[in-house]
């Protein structure tokens, strides 16, 4: 399959989402500033968060549909698949938070925004403070819109709570891997256990299966397709996110948003690192853990640390993962349960998922 056919699954419906949520953010703009005109930037920081990324969670949850019977162009599915992103905003506003990152695709994370707004007026107080306080309450109102945007999408009530089993599962194990990825930095073990349970719940289940199950769901048929999607969801989720975090270490940041190895400067307990660690001998694996996590990181120690990397070979360990998982997510695409209508955009969104650059 070529990797430019592999835009096409995931381009299906963006403009359908982007256009569902800029009119829910524009008539909860206006919400907001009858409460006061001071909320216009922070409304300002909310829109800039829903307004990029690649959709991925709305594009698994249309095809979701799609595969069980859905059809096309359905409005009420377009609204239920776009309010995946505003928990989406919300997960990378807290993220960016708790990582203490500056950018997100290239821009001011949001706690930094806020931050500068802080000094831009001269407030009292440390801004910094401030951001984060601001970034935190963002991330809040994006959960709670998560949750009317789906309420209000149009299905029938008995409908809807078919939906709210994987919608909810959905919310609560993003936030139980979110503290699982955090308890890992402060435990400091970086064990490939602990690595792949981390992806499992925060990427796998919440980027790929869960998205897929509420469209199931939705369609009336999540019995029948559960299995499948989740024998597809969970391998493609680990192979997204360790391609993600080899990209966090190697990736281009022009194409990243994020400076090269800023990943390894933020202490990520990845797969990439547990691999490392496991496979280097003791004083270079003890003088990598030094190093990682370390704000003011030399160019010259990421480069060393990519270097070891790559000749212990945790890169090509994790490059042979990669690969393996994704066989598995394409063999489950021949399942006789699944509609004739995803199988061919799910397999692309394998490549989409996966490809060695963003």
């Amino acid at each position: 399959m070529a990797v430019s056919s592999a835009f096409s699954a995931a381009s299906v419906i963006r403009s359908d989402v982007d256009r569902e949520l800029s009119s829910f953010c524009a008539s909860h703009r206006g919400q907001l500033l009858e409460v006061g005109e001071e909320l216009a930037p922070a409304m300002d920081s909310l829109e800039a968060m829903v307004s990029g990324g690649k959709r991925l969670r709305p594009t698994f949850a249309h095809w979701g549909w799609r595969g069980a019977g859905g059809g096309a162009g359905d409005e009420r599915m377009v609204r239920a698949a776009a309010s995946l992103e505003f928990l989406q905003a919300c997960a990378l506003i807290h993220d960016d938070v708790i990582d203490n990152s500056d950018t997100r695709r290239g821009q001011p994370a949001t706690h930094r925004r806020m931050a500068e707004l802080h000094a831009d007026h001269g407030w009292n107080g440390g801004g910094e403070e401030f951001g984060r306080g601001a970034a935190i309450l963002i991330g809040d109102l994006c959960l709670a819109w998560s949750d009317e945007m789906y309420q209000a999408s149009g299905f029938a009530p008995d409908t809807l709570r078919e939906g709210r089993t994987p919608f909810d599962a959905m919310r609560t194990e993003v936030m139980a891997g979110q503290y699982l990825d955090t308890l890992e930095q402060v435990r400091g073990t970086a064990s490939r256990e602990a690595a792949l349970r981390v992806m499992r719940y925060k990427t796998a289940k919440y980027t790929v299966e869960r998205p897929l199950h509420l469209g199931a769901a939705l369609a009336g048929r999540h019995e029948e397709l559960a299995g499948v999607y989740t024998a597809y969801g969970i391998p493609l989720g680990i192979a997204f996110q360790l391609r993600d975090d080899v990209l966090g270490v190697f990736g281009d940041p022009s194409t990243t948003g994020k400076p090269a190895g800023d990943d390894l400067r933020e202490g990520k307990r990845t797969l990439v690192v547990a691999e490392t660690l496991a496979r280097s001998g003791p004083a270079d694996a003890e003088r990598f853990r030094n190093l990682l996590g370390a704000p003011d990181l030399a160019v010259d120690s990421v480069e060393w640390m990519c270097g070891l990397i790559e000749s212990s070979g945790a890169l090509a360990a994790c490059e042979s993962m990669i690969s393996e998982y994704t066989g598995q997510a394409l063999d489950a695409l021949e399942s006789p349960e699944l509609d004739e209508a995803a199988r061919g955009p799910l397999g692309e969104l394998v490549v989409a998922a996966t490809r060695r650059s963003h």
